[in-house]
């Protein structure tokens, strides 16, 4: 679909992981013409395929921010528009926006280059290779996950991204006091989401009911959200904080 170099790679990883269990499904649908052209032309300059193959200087990957800037994970975002926003309110911290969805991707682009964005780039590909591959250790100063797909069905929820071995994975990349933020709209994913992390030693809950937490102000409520309230669902924040190594141990 794209030139070499002018867009996200088809399978950025290829070859060079194992086979396993993903928690995303790619979904294929139209990319328009807008989002074709960001791709095209930001695609280089602020997209990155997740191969798998080298470490990720952050300092270097946002050198439109401040070395030592805080740099903040996203797992799926969409269409972007909500990771826009974010981006918009809080210039200081980058947002590294991994996601599979074509369309979402040339998306982002465009709403970053319409709003004068230079504190996004965009990830395509697994994350869980980002994270395991491509990140150095302690390096994140945040990790977000925004209703992730709810593998509503028992024999599925093996592929929700939430689990004990993502967590652990995610602390080694996690700086001390960083904070994780989880959003769902499926109940019995939130209570899923609630117990794994707070049985997980490397965090600890935000709210001192050890309960869900009130939707920041920080996170803006989605389209996809707001289609999700009309039907009835409650939608469950959840904020917990990776603890300090010592205490996780």
């Amino acid at each position: 679909m794209f030139e070499p170099g002018t867009g996200p790679a088809a399978d950025p990883a290829g070859s060079h992981h194992e086979r396993r269990i993903r928690s995303f499904q790619p979904r294929r649908s139209r990319v328009t013409q807008g989002q074709r052209d960001a791709l095209h032309r930001l695609w280089p300059q602020w997209g990155i395929d997740i191969d798998g193959l080298h470490v990720l200087d952050l300092d270097t990957l946002f050198d439109t921010l401040p070395p030592g800037s805080p740099i903040v994970l996203e797992i799926g975002f969409g269409m972007g528009e909500a990771t826009a926003r974010m981006a918009a309110e809080d210039p200081a911290t980058g947002i590294l926006a991994a996601d599979v969805h074509t369309p979402g991707q040339g998306n982002l682009l465009r709403l970053a280059e319409e709003m004068g964005l230079t504190n996004i780039r965009v990830a395509n590909g697994d994350a869980i290779i980002l994270l395991r591959e491509m990140l150095a250790p302690g390096t994140l100063s945040g990790l977000r996950v925004f209703f992730p797909d709810p593998w509503p069905k028992k024999r599925h929820h093996k592929r929700r991204i939430i689990q004990p071995e993502f967590l652990d994975l995610a602390a080694t990349r996690l700086a001390p006091g960083a904070l994780v933020h989880c959003a769902t709209d499926w109940e019995p994913y939130a209570e899923q989401m609630l117990d794994v992390l707070t049985a997980h030693p490397a965090f600890e809950n935000t709210q001192p009911d050890g309960g869900y937490a009130p939707r920041p102000a920080s996170r803006p409520r989605t389209r996809f959200e707001g289609q999700g309230l009309h039907k009835g669902h409650t939608v469950r924040d959840l904020l917990f904080r990776r603890r300090p190594a010592a205490s996780a141990s």
